[in-house]
């Protein structure tokens, strides 16, 4: 009985060892490019923050509201980025965005632009310690900020339907620019991206 039970446990080790390495072998990993466009499972991702930043922020610099204010005040509009709700259905790390919006404002030489209100904390917070352990030469100097001009805000929302085996997704992006002087609103619009999604088994 003991002779039997041996080779019997054996052949099921090795049959599980296979198994397993037949499992990890199915893998495969690619290296692309990160600006190569992937959409693998229909969710909120890395391109449609990319190529939404690029969009609104040449639509938002196109209006007049830059030129008028550099006719007005004769310098660039300071722009700061304020707070963008993610108010979809999904978890979108909106963080990733406002830095693709940081970029392209930057990048365009159109505006000014400087720290949101969490960085201007931590860069206080470093200039005070100057005050005490810089040279005198070198200490920044306080109260002598650049104030922001314009605050762009905005708004993601998603609108999901789904049946049986197929789900339409549907994400808007709001953004709006304010005067923070006068309150006045001097552009929004928003982006639409929809995704039809469909698999064979239909559990969402």
């Amino acid at each position: 009985m003991h002779r039997f039970i041996k080779p019997v446990m054996i052949i099921f080790l090795i049959s599980g060892v296979l198994f397993m390495q037949g499992c990890g072998s199915s893998r495969k990993v690619s290296r692309v490019q990160t600006d190569l466009g992937t959409d693998l499972s229909g969710r909120w991702n890395d391109t449609d923050s990319r190529l939404t930043a690029q969009e609104m922020i040449k639509d938002v610099l196109a209006h007049n509201w830059v030129t008028d204010f550099e006719m007005e005040k004769g310098r660039k509009p300071v722009v700061i980025i304020g707070t963008v709700r993610n108010k979809s259905s999904e978890h979108i790390p909106v963080e990733t965005f406002i830095k693709d919006i940081q970029k392209e404002l930057i990048n365009s030489g159109k505006v000014t632009f400087v720290a949101s209100k969490d960085e201007r904390e931590e860069v206080r917070d470093e200039r005070m310690d100057q005050q005490s352990y810089s040279t005198l030469e070198s200490a920044k100097q306080l109260a002598n900020e650049t104030g922001a001009d314009f605050m762009l805000k905005g708004t993601l929302n998603s609108i999901v339907d789904a049946v049986e085996g197929k789900k339409a997704i549907l994400y808007q992006i709001d953004l709006e620019l304010i005067d923070l002087e006068t309150n006045t609103k001097v552009w929004l619009n928003d982006k639409k991206i929809k995704k039809i999604i469909e698999q064979s088994k239909y559990n969402w």
